[in-house]
């Protein structure tokens, strides 16, 4: 249940109707649009407890959200969610697409800083890499950990992006927290219902991957977890989904992105290259990916793709990487989007 405040509605009237879903023993999560305040009211069991919210002083209307995903529902706010990253332009759900790009994993500082500043020059805000890294195998390279982190922090400071990489428990997050400035749930844990409630109370951004074989409300459902937590900066991601097919790593679902954008508020990105599994099919993708709407894109770029320690197969080189960006640029704009512009590089000579 929504509970809609007048534009004119003072603080007071707002603090009466939060009192109010205390004494009925429910959850108040209050969220402040551009023109008005709406109070998300969780565990209210519909039309009857609407009533003692309806002639609160203040109150515009009450609206009955029918869904599991009432913090996520559109209806929470029709005009949608926009975050912005703080230290750099990235705000997502603006007409300006963000762009994600980096290793798969982070392997050495050398390695993690020629990918930096070749995307930083490409315009890119934000540097992808994991530190820790959850593998189909236990013999596979799981991420150099706590290094790999200060890797990144230090990335950060040399080439002014911002850094998202993965935690893959509760116990991990506040550490990641610390070093990142997006905390990444990977699609294995989009179902950790402990980590997405460790998430929901961390001060920073949350990008959720959908599971492998998640649908649709599964999806908005686990973003639901974070959102109810008071964490109401939640990135979803769509990364492809397991089917039959053979010739591809995964199927890429971009029917997912109209659909979210019908349904929730929250802002959505694509990972073509976890959706491909190739790197002869990302671009495609992104492009097919930007059009039907999506808010940004995460892409893995390497050095050195034939000696990528994990996922070089779908990593892009610097020269596919910088023709990518070169095509959404030129597509973009018919979408009323824009892509950010490349930068000169700042540091030193960009490696080719």
């Amino acid at each position: 249940m929504l509970v809609v405040m007048r534009s004119s509605a003072t603080d007071c009237e707002v603090r009466a109707v939060c009192e109010q879903v205390e004494k009925l023993n429910l959850n108040a999560h209050l969220m402040r649009a551009a023109s008005r305040t709406l109070i998300a009211v969780t565990g209210a069991k519909g039309a009857l407890q609407a009533l003692a919210f309806e002639q609160l002083a203040g109150v515009d209307e009450i609206v009955l959200v029918n869904k599991p995903y009432q913090l996520a529902s559109r209806e929470a706010n029709p005009a949608g969610t926009t975050i912005t990253v703080p230290g750099t332009t990235a705000v997502f759900g603006s007409p300006e697409l963000v762009i994600m790009a980096g290793p798969c994993a982070v392997e050495s500082k050398e390695q993690t800083f020629a990918i930096a500043e070749r995307v930083a020059a490409q315009g890119a805000q934000i540097l992808r890499g994991g530190a820790f890294k959850p593998r189909t195998s236990p013999y596979s390279f799981q991420g150099l950990g706590l290094e790999g982190l200060k890797i990144l922090a230090e990335a950060r400071e040399r080439y002014g992006l911002a850094i998202v990489t993965e935690a893959l428990d509760h116990e991990m997050v506040p550490v990641v927290e610390e070093y990142a400035d997006i905390v990444q749930i990977g699609s294995r844990n989009m179902q950790n219902f402990s980590l997405l409630k460790r998430a929901g109370r961390a001060r920073k951004p949350v990008l959720l991957k959908r599971g492998m074989s998640a649908t649709l409300e599964e999806f908005l459902t686990a973003a639901e977890y974070i959102l109810s937590e008071g964490n109401s900066q939640v990135i979803l991601c769509e990364r492809g989904v397991r089917t039959f097919n053979d010739h591809s790593r995964n199927t890429l679902d971009l029917n997912l992105i109209p659909m979210v954008k019908r349904l929730s508020h929250l802002p959505i990105i694509v990972d073509p290259s976890h959706g491909t599994g190739n790197s002869a099919s990302v671009t495609p993708l992104a492009r097919a990916a930007v059009a039907a709407g999506c808010d940004g894109l995460i892409v893995e770029v390497h050095n050195d793709p034939a000696h990528a320690l994990s996922d070089g197969d779908q990593s892009l080189n610097f020269a596919q990487f910088d023709e990518m960006m070169q095509q959404l640029r030129r597509i973009a704009p018919a979408l009323d989007r824009r892509v950010p512009q490349p930068q000169p590089a700042t540091v030193g000579t960009i490696a080719q």
